[in-house]
């Protein structure tokens, strides 16, 4: 008996991280995908059958947050190096930097007029940012542990925050505000975000339950816990009517919020789910984790309208157990048969069946190479010393546990695809013949976009323009401190001057005999010196 909705399928996958993949944003116009991972890195992956992909390198550390602008030309991403940087997506590789916060910064999103910036710490703040000036804007400081979320509300009036001190909190963006604290959280939440028309939010954490809060009543309304490990990401769909969540217990669930119950679980991941996110049309829905992989899987189940549904659901009779309560597989011959452990593709699904997208790396080079035939590649050897190198454990401990650090060395088939990621065919007059060796090239790099040296140049830039400023701020306040001596110098010399003329003026009128007629002697001085003389 086949589901009464349509069953989400797995579209494609994306390997092309050494590491855990941590977060994941599809662009506004869904022809681009955005990932961060512990491996340090940014990847755009474009959705077009055998695109390129791009690799952005700049952060020095695991990248924690990632989100494109609503318009799509900028992505943000936040690391645990400090600091958040914006990215345009495309072959330039550009980036702007901004030294955000004391320690490690957890998510980074825009507002939904892309006109600002928000940031949570671990300093235990959340900051918002201008975009356009690139500059901070204001600072919001009342949580008293790590702060590991914050996001815009769909209006900006709102900022909902959340963090190691068990609690979740509403921002007014107006006055700067805690308007509202929930903090009946048994676990630390660690993720945090709004429905689509901003009426409710919801929060997830290390607990494995999923809380729903009206915002107009304040109101707990909807409570899951159907994960057996804690929730490390989930995502509203468009419509408000779904909710994915993605957990340490190795499963994606969606969640029916109209009926309040489950509905599917998948299973594609070897290792945690670190993180999941919608479209923005809501057709498509990302997932990555631990094992470093990037699924992309086709909704599906909100192709019929929830009357349909509804009007199907009450012509159904059947002694059979519901199905939507049962782990989901892509689509096989029964729903009820004995379903394969792993991931079945959809063969005729484009681009599933191919070889990894071909990936350029932009930004800082990380990878010691050499020149060949006009093109920067890795030698065999060093690609293979860096991949071991990159693949670490102890980061992903840090994330969800030692859960992670099992999955992130999961089996010999995701680290050979991780290996493979990016290696293309030369496309020279030696194709035919580099593929009959079956010889491929590791990973390319472009040489004529930013290498290290050209961002240690503009870092020094940066920083002589920075000291340029506190020069001239400090050559202000002496000009200042100089203007005053001056001034006061001026009024002693004055003063002097006029005491000199008193004292030569009475000398004077002692010799002549005249009485003295200085400025600095009282009336009754001169009235003293008169009746002297007088009895003289």
């Amino acid at each position: 008996m086949a589901s009464v909705m349509e069953d989400p399928t797995l579209e494609r996958h994306f390997r092309g991280h050494k590491d855990a993949v941590t977060c994941a944003d599809f662009s506004p116009n869904r022809k681009q995908l955005a990932s961060g991972s512990a491996d340090k890195s940014l990847m755009i992956w474009n959705m077009a059958p055998k695109a390129r992909a791009f690799r952005f390198v700049g952060h020095q550390d695991v990248i924690t947050g990632v989100h494109f602008s609503p318009s799509g030309n900028l992505v943000a991403s936040s690391s645990k190096d400090r600091t958040v940087r914006l990215w345009t997506p495309s072959m330039k590789g550009e980036s702007t930097v901004f030294k955000a916060h004391t320690a490690a910064v957890r998510s980074v999103a825009f507002s939904h007029d892309g006109q600002r910036l928000v940031t949570a710490s671990d300093d235990k703040s959340v900051k918002v940012w201008s975009v356009h000036r690139r500059c901070f804007i204001y600072c919001l400081n009342q949580h008293t542990n790590w702060v590991r979320c914050a996001r815009f509300s769909p209006d900006g009036r709102l900022i909902a925050s959340c963090g190691d001190d068990h609690c979740v909190r509403l921002w007014d963006t107006s006055t700067k505000h805690c308007i509202n604290c929930f903090s009946d959280c048994k676990g630390s939440p660690t993720f945090v975000d709004f429905n689509a028309s901003g009426t409710c939010m919801a929060s997830s954490g290390a607990d494995s339950t999923l809380k729903i809060w009206d915002l107009r009543t304040n109101k707990l309304i909807q409570h899951y816990q159907v994960h057996s490990a804690g929730i490390n990401s989930f995502s509203f769909h468009p419509s408000n009517n779904y909710v994915i969540s993605g957990s340490s217990d190795s499963t994606i669930k969606i969640l029916d919020l109209l009926e309040g119950r489950l509905i599917y679980t998948l299973h594609g991941h070897k290792g945690a789910v670190i993180t999941v996110a919608f479209s923005r049309a809501g057709d498509l829905f990302a997932s990555g984790g631990a094992d470093g992989q990037v699924l992309m899987w086709r909704t599906n189940f909100d192709t019929k309208s929830y009357k349909d549904v509804l009007r199907q659901h009450s012509q159904r009779s059947t002694p059979d157990p519901s199905p939507h309560l049962s782990d989901i597989h892509p689509r096989g011959r029964h729903l009820h048969h004995p379903q394969p452990t792993a991931i079945q593709i959809n063969p005729t699904v484009a681009d599933t069946q191919s070889t990894d997208p071909r990936v350029i790396e932009l930004g800082q080079a990380v990878h010691s190479t050499m020149f060949l035939n006009r093109r920067t590649h890795l030698t065999p050897t060093q690609a293979a010393a860096n991949s071991h190198r990159h693949v670490s454990s102890s980061s992903m401990e840090e994330w969800t546990g030692d859960e992670i650090a099992g999955g992130a060395g999961s089996t010999a088939e995701s680290q050979t695809g991780a290996d493979r990621v990016g290696r293309g065919r030369e496309e020279d007059e030696d194709e035919d013949e580099e593929e009959e060796r079956g010889q491929t090239h590791p990973l390319e790099v472009l040489s004529g976009h930013p290498s290290s040296l050209d961002s240690i140049l503009r870092h020094v830039v940066q920083q002589l323009d920075i000291l340029t400023q506190t020069v001239s701020v400090l050559e202000e306040r002496l000009t200042l401190t100089e203007d005053k001596l001056k001034e006061c110098l001026f009024h002693q010399t004055h003063v002097l001057k006029e005491v000199q003329a008193s004292a030569q003026r009475a000398e004077s009128e002692e010799t002549d005999g005249s009485p003295v007629h200085s400025p600095y002697l009282t009336n009754t001085d001169h009235h003293g010196g008169l009746s002297q003389e007088s009895m003289g």
